[in-house]
């Protein structure tokens, strides 16, 4: 009796890939449910805008499956493919006329990197924390949507997908001081204007629903259906 196939969900990331290098569509639709949600939010804190931030990413994912073959493992492929979402993220907005809040991510802002004491709310055990929560989280989604742009994917990265210094670094190809600096100076604005609230929902920002992640990957593999196989 011949052994079933593994399923895409259980491999690692090098298997997947050889699958989809193999013409496997179903296993590129389990890498985008794999990345989506650090993806979308990655686009987002370029974009600030759902619909634009869910565009981007589709566009990322083509982008990506048609350089597969290029691919080398030089660097994670987590890191190769949010690179590619922030240029996709980067060249919609300047499609879309933003040019105003278009920030270089490798740009020096300085080495002011004052920040402000941590203070930490004790978890409140009435019944409407859940409902407290939810607020929170619309104002943190707010404040960092406040953020100046290459503050912002920092801060995305680091603190809502919780990448090291050293993956932020790579993935946005910067220093790893500048990463520091960065975050240190994006939680300090971000405290100065939601106070001691910032530590209460700040892993719940941008949740990324069924229906979003859903939407996208049908999308992309209609557009990919659409075109001739290698």
């Amino acid at each position: 009796m011949q052994a079933a196939a593994p399923n895409p969900s259980s491999l690692d990331d090098d298997a997947l890939l050889r699958r989809i290098r193999a013409g496997d569509r179903d296993a590129f639709s389990d890498l985008m449910r794999r990345f989506n949600r650090r993806l979308y939010r990655v686009a987002r804190s370029v974009l600030r805008d759902d619909a634009e931030a869910e565009d981007a990413l589709q566009d990322a994912y083509l982008q990506a499956y048609r350089a597969l073959p290029a691919f080398r493992g030089e660097s994670a492929l987590g890191t190769w493919l949010t690179r590619i979402v922030v240029n996709a993220a980067l060249m919609r907005q300047r499609k879309t006329g933003r040019l105003a809040d278009v920030i270089e991510l490798g740009a020096d802002f300085g080495s002011d990197d004052a920040i402000l004491p941590r203070d930490r709310l004790d978890e409140p055990a009435q019944p409407e924390l859940a409902a407290l929560r939810a607020q929170t989280r619309r104002l943190i989604e707010t404040g960092i949507d406040k953020l100046p742009a290459a503050f912002r994917t920092v801060f995305v990265l680091r603190a809502v997908e919780e990448l090291t210094v050293e993956e932020t670094a790579a993935t946005l190809d910067i220093p790893a001081a500048t990463v520091r600096t960065r975050y240190f100076r994006a939680r300090a604005m971000l405290r100065e204007a939601l106070a001691r609230e910032i530590d209460f929902a700040i892993e719940d920002a941008f949740g990324f629903d069924g229906a979003r992640c859903d939407r996208i990957v049908d999308a992309v593999r209609r557009r990919l259906d659409a075109e001739p196989s290698p």
